[in-house]
């Protein structure tokens, strides 16, 4: 038997009618994969005289990379900044969810708390795939508490860090430890940022610049020594000044080293963010652009109080405050209403909007190789969506893991 008659007797699922994104456009082909990754049909046929197992009829969906949201607090009730004894439960909870918004990776995230909760709930985070259980974990993002008091946000002041002598052992000790992290957002106008930032992108962490009172030549410094990405872009910085335009003017800085590109979180909900500001944004620097939930322990549930790690909010329609005030704290939207909301603010193409979640924050991480495109050999991780954006279906490694129940309709 010649060698090459079949590299592997996995079966082979074909996905027919439908238009797949690939290389920024919707194309009319079919999807095939095996073993959990998307197949080059011309290697199967040419090199291995394969043929599908199985055909899918997609009934002319849009098939999209899967979602990857890189700041999500928690949701249904769990709250990722909380050091409970059923912890992993309310992660698995909150996972298996999220498929139903197109969302198949994602970073948790954990805002300003005490040093104890980062000892506590850390180790039990591990990065994992996703399945039938619910999205792959990429890693922790953590948010604070090395941020500036002016620009706190929804972060308790009692529990901000500013970095010491000895500043990343400082931080190292503050955490606990980087095993799973991804993401940390801190403040680069504190003194001894720069070597933090160093370090941590030594590591391979990403640093994200976020709660600051920066100007944009601290920012340029940042980003200089290492720095990839801003933390929910206009919330909890510096307005926009024609004179210093803050962190926000790193969207057209002239002085990004070569080859090197900042990412920018959104929250396209709606609140956060006016479609005016979201258009500018987007105008300026359109690689850029990542959609972000923020999502917090609230999303999904009825209005009323719940929590954002040490804080009480209160949720009212789409709007959440920490308690007795009208500073926001996070979103209750899902990724897929993010994606619908962006692209109808910007008039973007459908292409544009799905790739800001999905393959920007793939490049953000470095993970462009395997996740947030369709590319050969990359995972198969995608959706199924109709002509509006609504997700119909989502799988993971190929295999379907939520699928829109139309019984009732």
């Amino acid at each position: 038997m010649p060698s090459n008659k079949s590299v592997s007797d996995a079966p082979i699922v074909q996905f027919t009618n439908c238009r797949i994104l690939r290389d920024h456009q919707l194309q009319r082909e079919d999807l095939w994969v095996r073993e959990g990754k998307i197949l080059n049909p011309e290697k199967l046929f040419f090199d291995e005289k394969g043929s599908a197992d199985v055909q899918l009829d997609c009934k002319d969906s849009i098939i999209a990379p899967g979602f990857i949201d890189v700041q999500i607090n928690g949701g249904f009730g769990v709250d990722f900044s909380l050091a409970t004894d059923d912890f992993k439960s309310g992660i698995d909870l909150v996972s298996q969810k999220i498929l139903s918004h197109g969302v198949t990776s994602f970073c948790p995230t954990l805002v300003t708390s005490p040093s104890s909760v980062y000892h506590q709930v850390l180790p039990q985070i591990s990065v994992r795939n996703g399945g039938t259980h619910g999205a792959g974990i990429l890693g922790v993002h953590l948010e604070g508490p090395f941020i500036s008091k002016e620009k706190k946000g929804a972060h308790p002041e009692h529990c901000l860090r500013t970095f010491e002598a000895g500043a990343f052992q400082d931080l190292l000790a503050t955490y606990g430890s980087l095993d799973c992290v991804q993401i940390v957002t801190l403040a680069p106008e504190m003194r001894r940022s720069s070597e933090v930032i160093r370090e941590l992108t030594k590591r391979g962490i990403c640093v994200s610049l976020g709660h600051s009172v920066a100007n944009l030549s601290q920012a340029e410094e940042a980003v200089q020594h290492g720095a990839t990405f801003i933390t929910h872009l206009f919330n909890a910085m510096l307005p926009f000044h024609h004179r210093d335009p803050g962190i926000v003017g790193l969207l057209t800085s002239d002085r990004i080293p070569a080859g090197r590109r900042v990412f920018y979180g959104m929250i396209s909900d709606g609140i956060h963010t006016n479609p005016a500001a979201l258009r500018i944004a987007h105008r300026a620097h359109p690689k850029g652009l990542v959609l972000v939930t923020d999502a917090i322990a609230g999303m999904g549930l009825a209005p009323g109080r719940h929590t954002l790690g040490q804080q009480v909010v209160e949720i009212d329609g789409l709007n959440t405050y920490i308690a007795g005030t009208k500073t926001l704290s996070g979103s209750v939207a899902t990724m897929d209403t993010c994606v619908r909301h962006f692209q109808e603010a910007t008039g973007c193409s459908v292409e544009t909007a799905l790739e800001a979640a999905s393959l920007h924050p793939a490049q953000l991480l470095g993970i462009e190789h395997k996740k947030g495109t369709l590319n050969y050999d990359s995972d198969a991780d995608f959706l199924m969506l109709n002509d509006s954006l609504y997700v119909q279906a989502t799988y993971i490694a190929g295999e379907e893991v939520w699928r829109q129940d139309v019984s009732g309709m």
